[in-house]
């Protein structure tokens, strides 16, 4: 016996198949069995008719309930009144497991789905958001070999803080302490004196008491460094690797998008040049508003929001103040006050979808900075080595997996975008 795919025997269109999945949903009569088979590529109607088949088959199709595991023969038909516009006429019906009474029904709280997300996830939407992730990292993929970067596997265990030690999560290490990894920048910037273009995607950990609808604890961590790269050329390449994915997923994901909300259009209209306004053009883009915001102060989610209300494509936002940016972001050569750095927001109120700048080379510039925010430079005296032996400029940015998916997929809260998220309040299951 041959099986094909549920996808596949829709598009096939007629004609006799085998088919195997789950059950997503039954209902059942005296003389009839509707049986809603899912794989994971589709969904189709599967009729069971009394008068047509056996007696052990009928019998078994009334065992069926939702998540029994099962295989079906039979014959495909045009019906535009079925879920997808094909039904199966069963000949043959085989059981593999009966499934218990299924916990989840209509609804159901939020908070129960995530207690019950191991069984949440096989649901059609998230199924879907996970194959237009998994298109996601490809195109990322295929766009970091297009032009030339190595993909890397920096630690995630570490000594140091990258972004900052309130948000760390610390751990015992043997005898000593030791921390999640906040970022693969560092190590990076290490790996691009041998391989010049680096990047690497890993998971990411932050401490962060946030409840928002786009905060993860831990979340997947796009992130890349290149030698010889200055700040224009850096934008230029987050327009296109962001233009890269938006393309790719509209044309491979098409009908996951239509199902999710997304029209795929939207996302092929996402080509460079992004619009671009410094940090004190979002102020006065602000206070026009009626949100006066003290300059020096950090955008927040409400601030990003009101902004992105005036464009229709990712905006990138330059040159924030230093003083509330890293230690490893390079001082604007025309305003001191200011740093090379740049945060991508996506727009219909999605938020900042990546972080960059240009690298400070200057060692007594880091050290300072390190002072200034209350951190040792001796724990980071492998990262100042990068500065005393062959100290060239260069440049990089992260990108969170999980905000994009978010975004692209329209979902209401990025817990969507991964399959088992990680908060505050939620380490199960």
């Amino acid at each position: 016996m041959v099986f094909i795919s549920v996808q596949d025997a829709i598009e096939k269109g007629k004609g006799i198949v085998s088919l195997r999945g789950w059950c997503y949903r039954e209902r059942k009569s005296n003389k009839l069995a509707f049986i809603v088979l899912r794989d994971s590529s589709n969904i189709i109607q599967c009729v069971v008719d009394k008068e047509n088949v056996s007696q052990k088959v009928w019998d078994d199709a009334n065992k069926v309930c939702i998540e029994t595991a099962l295989s079906v023969d039979g014959e495909i038909f045009e019906d535009k009144r079925a879920p997808t516009g094909f039904e199966l006429r069963v000949k043959n019906l085989n059981i593999i497991h009966v499934a218990e009474r299924y916990p989840i029904t209509k609804d159901q709280s939020t908070e129960f789905l995530l207690d019950q997300r191991h069984l949440w996830i096989r649901s059609r939407e998230l199924t879907n958001v996970w194959k237009v992730k998994a298109v996601i990292l490809e195109a990322c993929r295929e766009f970091f070999a297009k032009k030339g970067y190595y993909e890397t596997t920096p630690p995630i265990i570490t000594g140091s803080s990258c972004e900052g030690g309130s948000t760390l999560f610390e751990l015992k290490y043997f005898d000593e302490k030791a921390f999640l990894s906040q970022s693969a920048q560092l190590y990076l910037e290490a790996l691009i004196f041998s391989l010049e273009k680096v990047w690497a995607l890993t998971p990411s950990f932050r401490a962060e008491p946030s409840k928002t609808s786009r905060h993860l604890t831990e979340y997947w961590h796009l992130e890349a460094e290149a030698a010889w790269l200055d700040f224009e050329n850096l934008l230029k390449f987050e327009e296109e690797l962001i233009s890269h994915i938006c393309q790719t997923v509209a044309k491979k994901c098409a009908n996951e998008l239509k199902i999710l909300g997304r029209n795929p259009d939207d996302l092929l209209k996402i080509k460079p040049p992004f619009p671009r306004i410094t940090y004190d053009e979002a102020l006065k883009i602000l206070e026009k508003d009626g949100m006066k915001i003290e300059w020096g102060k950090d955008l927040r989610t409400e601030e990003e929001e009101q902004v992105m209300k005036h464009y229709d494509k990712p905006l990138l936002v330059t040159q924030y103040p230093k003083k509330i940016k890293a230690f490893y972001m390079k001082d604007d050569p025309m305003n001191d006050k200011v740093v090379l750095c740049c945060d991508v927001l996506a727009p219909e109120g999605y938020g900042e979808i990546v972080g960059s700048s240009e690298r400070e080379t200057d060692l007594e510039i880091i050290k300072n900075k390190l002072v200034a925010q209350g951190e040792n430079p001796e724990h980071y005296a492998w990262y100042l080595d990068l500065r005393r032996f062959g100290s060239v400029p260069h440049a990089g940015f992260g990108l969170g997996v999980e905000r994009v998916v978010r975004w692209l997929c329209k979902l209401e809260t990025i817990r969507d975008a991964i399959p088992f998220p990680r908060t505050i309040k939620r380490k199960y299951p």
